[in-house]
């Protein structure tokens, strides 16, 4: 079985360059593997909130989010179950203002310690922890799981790479929602939810050709938004626990065409466009396309 989770975690050194790591418990699916302070963001909880309630559970320490630092996405085979589970990783630049820190009692991990660069070396470290803090990590062949079936949710919380994309003339690129999709006819930023086994640049590049025909390049990571609505209505009419996250990418397309959407029939963009800054702020806008539609114009 193919599964799927979002995960928020937590950067913090202290005063000595050390980094705060959390060791797995035997809950867990890798115990004695050292990671990042953070987990699993709840259905209908901004990624932002995850990282803060995750580090006071894990580590006892009140934490501020300073910034995005990375997000990326794995795919590792679950030991208990053989699932192939992938995790969208948002990983933070986090800063300590309250609280000691202390070992959680009966969670998923058991341990929370400060390490030294020269001690890293001598811990088992979960790979996607490894490389962001720059240890090499063997080379193994990606999962991707492409041969078992997709598990059906009863809840669904979708992950979405988004592009605030523009072009050398200051225009701005969006895409109208289609018919019977959450904000239908509403024009919104290019993008869609992370195929299984895809990191977010991928599908983003994936998504400007499908819906806009655009190469374009990610020059920044702007920002996590989301949006839980309880009681969307997906295509088929029927009621849908929808949380959706949603990474925002700063992207350049340095040569535009006419966007045509190329993707299969019964897609969820009707239509795409460039626009002016004047003419998109006069455009029914989704809040996300809102938002970045701001942020380009000033």
């Amino acid at each position: 079985m193919r599964i799927r989770r979002v995960g928020a975690y937590g950067l913090v050194r202290d005063g000595d360059g050390r980094v705060l790591l959390a060791r797995g418990s035997d809950a867990s699916e890798f115990p004695g593997v050292w990671t990042l302070p953070g987990g699993g963001v709840d259905q209908g909880e901004h990624p932002d909130d995850a990282v803060v309630r995750e580090f006071a559970e894990e580590t006892g320490l009140a934490v501020r989010v300073l910034r995005v630092r990375e997000v990326t996405a794995d795919v590792v085979r679950l030991p208990s179950s053989g699932a192939y589970e992938h995790t969208d990783r948002v990983i933070y630049d986090v800063e300590p203002y309250a609280g000691a820190l202390r070992d959680e009692i009966d969670g998923t991990t058991d341990a929370v310690a400060w390490v030294s660069g020269a001690d890293l070396g001598a811990l088992a470290l979960q790979p996607w922890t490894a490389r962001l803090l720059g240890l090499p990590v063997a080379d193994a062949e990606p999962l991707t799981g492409a041969d078992v079936p997709l598990a059906t949710p009863t809840r669904v919380q979708r992950f979405g790479a988004y592009a605030v994309a523009t072009d050398p003339d200051g225009r701005i690129l969006l895409t109208r929602i289609a018919p019977g999709y959450p904000g239908a006819d509403r024009w919104h930023l290019p993008g869609g939810g992370t195929d299984h086994g895809e990191t977010p640049e991928q599908a983003l590049a994936r998504e400007l050709v499908e819906e806009t025909s655009q190469q374009g390049r990610i020059t920044g990571l702007l920002s996590i938004s989301h949006k839980y609505d309880p009681a969307a209505l997906g295509p088929e009419g029927v009621p849908v626990d929808w949380h959706v996250i949603r990474v925002l990418f700063r992207v350049l397309i340095p040569v535009p065409t006419v966007p045509v959407v190329t993707e299969a029939a019964g897609g969820s963009t009707a239509e795409a466009g460039w626009f002016s800054p004047a003419e998109a702020q006069a455009l029914p806008l989704t809040e996300v396309a809102r938002s970045a539609v701001r942020q380009v114009t000033g």
